[in-house]
C-alpha cells in the first residue's frame, strides 16, 4: 500500500486548523519576508499553502490577491480572515505541486511554511516558478537544514517523527531552488538561529 501524503496532509491540518494560530505565529518573518517582494498596487499576488490566511494582515492593500492550501478548513479560515480584514481574495482548495493557474500569471508567490511540509518540496518551487511572470519573484519562509553537508544523525532521527506530525527538517534550500528557474537573491536567517530561514527568490528576465 503506497502511502498517501496530501490526503495525510488534509487529515492533519484540518485537526491542526483551529489551533494553528495559537501555535504556528511567526508574525515578525512572515512581515520581513513579504516585505522584500516589495509588492506593488495592481500585481497580482499568490500565497501557496496558505494555511489559516496568517500572512494577510502584512501584504499591502492594492495587489489582487489569489491563495490555495490542500485542506478545506485552511482554505475557509483564509476567507474567513480575509473578510474580516476588508480584502478580497480567490481562495481555493488546491495542490501547491501542480498549480491550476497558468504560466507567467503572477508577479509574486508567497511560500511560507508550505516548502517543508509539501511531499516534494522541489516541486513546489518548480510550480512557483511556472506561474511567476519573467522577472518576477517568490519569497520563502520555512526550516532547512545546513548546505553543504549531509544533516546529522540525530537531524535525520528526528525527521522520521516530525515528518509524520507536522514537517521535515532535513531539507536544504540550495537542492530545491537549483534547476527551478528561480533563482537565489537574499537569504537571512528567520527564527531559532538560523533553523529558519526566509528567502528571496527571483525568475530572471527574458533575455537576462
Amino acid at each position: 500500500m503506497i502511502f498517501d501524503t496530501n490526503r495525510w496532509n488534509r487529515i492533519r491540518y484540518s485537526l491542526i486548523a483551529p489551533l494553528y494560530d495559537a501555535v504556528v505565529r511567526f508574525s515578525g518573518p512572515r512581515r520581513r519576508s513579504i516585505a522584500l517582494l516589495g509588492l506593488q498596487p495592481g500585481e497580482r499576488v499568490l500565497i501557496s499553502g496558505c494555511g489559516t490566511g496568517a500572512d494577510l494582515p502584512y501584504i499591502p492593500q492594492g495587489v489582487e490577491l489569489h491563495a490555495v492550501d490542500i485542506t478545506p478548513a485552511m482554505v475557509d479560515r483564509t476567507r474567513r480572515r480575509a473578510a474580516a480584514l476588508g480584502r478580497e481574495i480567490d481562495a481555493r482548495v488546491g495542490d501547491a505541486q501542480a498549480l491550476d493557474y497558468p504560466d507567467a500569471f503572477f508577479d509574486a508567490v508567497i511560500l511560507h511554511l508550505i516548502v517543508a511540509v509539501a511531499p516534494d518540496g522541489r516541486r513546489v518551487v518548480e510550480e512557483a516558478a511556472r506561474v511567476l511572470k519573467p522577472g518576477g519573484r517568490a519569497v520563502v519562509l520555512d526550516k532547512f537544514a545546513p548546505e553543504g553537508r549531509r544533516p546529522s544523525p540525530l537531524r535525520r532521527a528526528a525527521n522520521f517523527v516530525t515528518r509524520v506530525v507536522a514537517t521535515e527538517i532535513t531539507r536544504q534550500l540550495e537542492p530545491l531552488v537549483e534547476g527551478s528557474g528561480l533563482e537565489i537573491v537574499q537569504r537571512e536567517p528567520a527564527a531559532f538561529g538560523r533553523l529558519f530561514e526566509i528567502a528571496l527568490l527571483r525568475k530572471p528576465a527574458r533575455g537576462a
